[in-house]
């Protein structure tokens, strides 16, 4: 990005493929130059893809954002370009689905927890002071309707997305005087790789019906453009089990969950 460009500026993380794609496919077409960020040789894939859509700039990293040294990497990636964030999305993350006690493998649980928790504050601590110095900002944090739920079979997975619901919420309440916002978005069971790369093709959630990620990202970019505090986003089925957790008892909702990602309950 050495050409100056009077479009905005956006990064997003975990792009090269599902709701992270379709996120940076939008905000392209939005007009903004992107950086987008990524673990596997996918990203330059997706780069290409997206420079064929228009005159938007667009950088690809490729990092591990698992690991501290790869999220500053992305980061240095960031600074390098000179440019402003005009708006974050923190979208990288993944998933593992099993029994905890014999099921999962440690190294398995703390990855999900350093991609999906820790590379989140760890960017987002880097990017943050920069965007309320300039006192303008949009900020999406990549949820789930599981951070509602006790999640049974995936229970580090569920448990990191309570982590980044409760953050972004409180991020939006500390920065709600400083021209940034936050704003969650908080799919349901997604057309991606996500399940397959969780090992949970045998389940019932992993084998059934999923939303299409571009309606998800979508909803998730209008939320994020019109400063929202979080979107539920998908289909309506979707929408309703978000609604249901509200009312329904932990006990309740962690049963609901176990009918759902039993390891080979989809046979």
């Amino acid at each position: 990005m050495n050409n100056p460009s009077e479009n905005p500026f956006a990064v997003v993380t975990g792009a090269s493929s599902g709701i992270g794609f379709e996120l940076a496919r939008m905000l392209a077409e939005r007009g903004f130059d992107l950086l987008i960020v990524a673990e596997d040789d996918g990203i330059e894939e997706a780069a290409t893809h997206l420079r064929r859509d228009g005159e938007n700039q667009i950088t690809a990293v490729r990092a591990d954002l698992a690991d501290y040294d790869g999220v500053e990497k992305a980061w240095a990636a960031i600074a390098a370009t000179g440019r402003d964030i005009d708006a974050l999305a923190l979208n990288a993350g993944r998933g593992i689905g099993g029994e905890f006690v014999g099921g999962t493998d440690l190294a398995d649980e703390l990855n999900v927890i350093a991609v999906n928790i820790t590379s989140t504050v760890h960017l987002a601590k880097r990017a943050l002071p920069g965007m309320v110095g300039r006192g303008r900002g949009r900020v999406l944090v990549t949820s789930s309707i599981a951070s509602m739920m006790p999640g049974t079979y995936q229970a580090v997975y569920n448990a990191s997305k309570s982590f980044t619901q409760s953050f972004a919420e409180a991020l939006r309440a500390e920065l709600k005087d400083t021209g940034v916002t936050v704003t969650a978005l908080m799919p349901g069971p997604t057309d991606t790789n996500f399940f397959h790369r969780a090992e949970m093709d045998d389940t019932p959630v992993g084998a059934g019906k999923k939303d299409d990620p571009a309606l998800v990202a979508e909803q998730g970019i209008r939320a994020l453009l019109d400063g929202e505090e979080k979107v539920q986003a998908g289909s309506l089925k979707t929408k309703a089990q978000a609604a249901a957790s509200k009312v329904m008892p932990d006990r309740a909702k962690a049963a609901m969950h176990s009918k759902m990602a039993e390891p080979g309950g989809a046979s």
